[in-house]
Parts: structure tokens; C-alpha cells; sequence
């Protein structure tokens, strides 16, 4: 189908308003470019149609509208799909919105039958039923994603059992734990993403179409049996609030955001565990960039991204809740600025996961290195504490005992220039600070038996990386 001048199929008129009524229909053109939002909703086509010929169906079998009638429309609006899915039927940036461009093509190919489709329905329970469709079929789309990640820190924690580093609190090395206990702890964060999305399909899984535009209609209509052809689980039972309600919107904004969270923390750590300084990790090539001046540099790009990223979701949530936070009943122009800040929402969030997916997949890890760095920094020093507490002493005075061990460890290095750890300390000097002490003590405080005895539920000892990672698989 050839386009007009205007970009239009065609024969037809865009200046000719579907909505021309009360008006003339006819708009300036600075508004019709500010009204329309057809190149922010047109990626909904699929919905619009698969919605429509619900419709339809339902008009049909409550003899609303003619049996053959329906036909002529539904096969329409296939035909229509397949040409915009293999481009022969291009979507015309100005028309006002994907619902009207359909129904305008529509009308056009088949005539006056084509303008029964919108009997009983109006384009703002249209909208919200398109919105839900889209919203449904993205929460099943990210949870994939979130899936295959969890996926790949499971085969990354199980290569990792006995991987030691260091463990952090306030970013300072606090205990000996596992990579795989490490790691696994962001499969957990993922997992609870993935049971927010699924708690939230259930209210996104509800039917708003024949609400009309807020009071619902005077036709016989079915709902029940439109919501089942388009496999939803119930109806919105209120009309008014039907084509108002965009909390499903809110909160995929929010659990995007937490998404978002999560991708930026892990994130913030592989920019630091690849540092020089850390040299935990190595991110492969393909997702690290150089200098432009700086031969040397090899950067965490990608992962910088994902945290810099991480601000438009949160962005998006803070302006979905502006719109809504003073809006009256029921629909309201304002509601068409949801569509642009989730669907950036989600194409953000989707294209992270992605990025993270194949970023950490291809990561190498250093094992020695972190071991090495687990040996300076006192990681043991509790278990120190713990042993004494073994051996009679009350948890407290250990605690007290295994500080000054500590500091005099740090003083030591700094007067003699050379490394005084928990492990190269002499026998006879611990007896200096407390005579429970015994040769005994080496074997319990090695950083191996540390993370073994790590025996309490979900802590660092293989039996729990085991019972974690079964945990994250099921």
C-alpha cells in the first residue's frame, strides 16, 4: 500500500477525526503532534487486535452483531496483523493513536462493517485492556530472564564451593565466606523478584474491557466470556475504577525498580572487584571498554551502566505516581504518559538482565588471589573468639582477648615491616594474652575450617551451598 505525502495509507484522511462529533474534529496541527501517541504506543498492535477480535467475538455471540459480520472483521484485523508483522503495512506516525489507526484502516478496507468493532466499548477500557495484555505478557518475558540468570549464578556458585574470599561489612573485610555464598546471595534477590512479578500478574490478569468509558454499556454483553477468550482470571468489578486503575502500573514500575536495585548493587561490586585494588574478578572484553588516551585501562563499562541506568526506572516510578497522586475519576488524558515510562521501565530492565547474563557467564575469577587477600585483614578473628569461648571463656572477655590479639598483630607490622596475621603468630606470644590457648588454635582458625564450621542455616559451609543452591533450582 502506497503512503500519501502525509505519511498516511493510502486514501486515507487523518484530519477526519473517528471522535468528530460534539466537535468539528478538526484539531491544529501543534495539537495533534502534542495529543497523539502513536509512536509511543504502537509497539501495543498485537494487543490492540488480539483484543479486538475478542471483542468481536463476544459482539457476535451475544447477536450484537452479525455472525458473518464478525467474520469480515476478524479476518480483517489478522490480515492487518501479518502485514505490520512483515512490514508491508507500515503504522502511520500521524495518527493519533494505535487503537484509531487499526479501526481507520479497518473502516477503510472494509467499509461501513468495520465501524461496528467499537460497538459497547470505548478506547478507555480499550486502552487499559491493551495495557494489561502488554503488561501480562512482559512480566512472563522478565521473569525468563531473571530465570536464566539465576541459572548462571547456580552454575557459577557451584563451580565456586570452595572458592574463600573475603566477606564485607561497612566495605571492610569482616568474615571468611565462599564466592558461591557470595554469589548465591544475589540469586536470592533475584528470586524474590521473580515472586513479586508473579504476585503481581494476578491483579494485572483482570479484564477492564466493558467497563466503555467509565459507566459501562446499555448492550447485552457478555464480559465473562470476552475476559476467557483472552485467558483472564476475573473482571474489574467496578467500571469507574476499570478504566481509572493503574496501580498494576505503579507497582511493575516498582518491582522494575527493585530489579533495577538489585542489577545496581551487584553491579557497584564488579566494578570494585575488578579494580586493580581487588583484582577478585576479570569481565571478559566483549563487556569492557578501553581509554582513549590511557592504553592501560580496561573499564567496567557495561556494569557502570547498569547502575547509571538504574536511575531512569527509578525516574519512571517517581513520575507514573505524579501522575496519579492528584487525578480525579475517571479516565484522564494524563494516563497516556504511563505508557512512556513503563515501557522504558521495562526495555531498560529487560536489556540489563541480558547485558548481566552474558557478563557474568564470561567473568573470569580469581581464586588466589582472593585467598590471598583473605589472609590479611583479620578475617578469622572471630573464630578466634569462638575458640577461646571453647575452651571455657565467656563470649565477651574472648571477644576483648581476640581485639588485642588483633591490634597487637597491626602494631607489630608497622614497628617490624613485616606481615602479622592470626596464622603466622607465635604459640608463645598468644599464651602472653591468655593460656587456654594451645597449638590447637591453627587448625581452628584456618580460613577452610572457618567457612566449614559456618554450620547454622544459610551460611557459608558447603552443606548450606548445597541446600541454597537446590533452594534457587527449584
Amino acid at each position: 500500500m502506497r503512503g500519501s505525502a502525509l505519511g498516511a495509507p493510502e486514501g486515507m484522511d487523518m484530519s477526519k477525526k473517528l471522535w468528530a462529533g460534539r466537535t468539528s474534529g478538526k484539531t491544529n496541527i501543534l495539537a495533534d503532534e502534542y495529543n497523539s501517541s502513536i509512536k509511543i504506543d504502537k509497539r501495543m498492535y498485537k494487543e490492540d487486535i488480539e483484543g479486538s477480535i475478542a471483542h468481536v467475538a463476544m459482539l457476535s455471540h451475544c447477536n450484537i452483531i452479525k455472525k458473518a459480520e464478525a467474520k469480515k472483521i476478524t479476518d480483517a484485523l489478522i490480515k492487518i496483523k501479518k502485514e505490520i508483522e512483515l512490514g508491508k503495512l507500515k503504522i502511520d506516525d500521524s495518527a493519533e493513536d494505535i487503537h484509531m489507526f487499526i479501526e481507520e484502516i479497518l473502516t477503510k478496507r472494509i467499509g461501513e462493517v468495520g465501524k461496528k468493532l467499537h460497538t459497547a466499548r470505548s478506547r478507555n477500557d480499550q486502552v487499559a485492556l491493551d495495557t494489561r495484555l502488554y503488561v501480562r505478557k512482559e512480566i512472563i518475558s522478565i521473569n525468563f530472564l531473571l530465570d536464566k540468570l539465576i541459572e548462571v549464578i547456580i552454575d557459577i556458585a557451584d563451580n565456586n564451593r570452595e572458592t574463600i574470599m573475603p566477606g564485607f561489612t561497612h566495605l571492610q573485610k569482616a568474615q571468611a565466606v565462599t564466592f558461591a555464598h557470595y554469589i548465591l546471595a544475589y540469586g536470592m534477590m533475584y528470586k524474590r523478584d521473580m515472586e513479586r512479578l508473579y504476585d503481581l500478574y494476578k491483579r494485572v490478569n483482570v479484564s477492564p474491557i466493558g467497563a466503555c468509558a467509565l459507566a459501562g454499556t446499555t448492550y447485552k454483553t457478555d464480559r465473562r466470556y470476552e475476559a476467557k477468550l483472552l485467558d483472564f482470571d476475573g473482571l474489574s468489578e467496578n467500571s469507574i475504577d476499570a478504566v481509572s486503575d493503574r496501580d498494576f502500573i505503579v507497582e511493575f514500575a516498582s518491582d522494575l525498580s527493585i530489579i533495577a536495585m538489585h542489577l545496581s548493587r551487584q553491579a557497584e561490586e564488579l566494578i570494585i572487584y575488578t579494580s586493580s585494588e581487588f583484582n577478585y574478578i576479570e569481565l571478559s572484553d566483549e563487556f569492557t571498554t578501553g581509554s582513549s588516551i590511557m592504553p592501560q585501562k580496561k573499564n567496567s563499562d557495561m556494569a557502570e551502566l547498569v547502575r547509571g541506568k538504574t536511575g531512569r526506572v527509578y525516574g519512571n516510578l517517581i513520575t507514573i505516581l505524579t501522575i496519579l497522586k492528584g487525578l480525579p475519576l475517571a479516565y484522564n488524558k494524563d494516563m497516556q504518559e504511563d505508557k512512556e515510562c513503563i515501557f522504558d521501565s521495562i526495555d531498560t530492565v529487560k536489556k540489563s538482565i541480558e547485558i548481566f547474563i552474558h557478563m557474568i557467564k564470561s567473568m573470569k575469577i580469581h581464586k588466589d588471589r582472593m585467598r590471598e587477600d583473605a589472609l590479611v585483614g583479620f578475617i578469622n578473628a572471630t573464630d578466634l573468639a569462638d575458640y577461646l569461648v571453647n575452651k571455657g571463656m565467656a563470649f565477651r572477655d574472648a571477644y576483648k582477648v581476640s581485639g588485642k590479639i588483633v591490634n597487637y598483630c597491626i602494631e607489630q607490622s608497622v614497628a617490624y615491616d613485616k606481615q602479622y596475621t592470626l596464622e603466622n603468630l607465635l604459640l608463645e606470644t598468644y599464651k602472653k594474652f591468655s593460656k587456654k590457648i594451645d597449638r590447637d588454635v591453627y587448625d581452628f582458625i584456618k580460613l577452610e575450617n572457618c567457612v566449614m564450621k559456618r554450620m547454622s542455616l544459610g551460611g557459608t559451609s558447603p552443606k548450606n551451598i548445597d541446600r541454597q543452591i537446590e533452594f534457587l533450582s527449584k
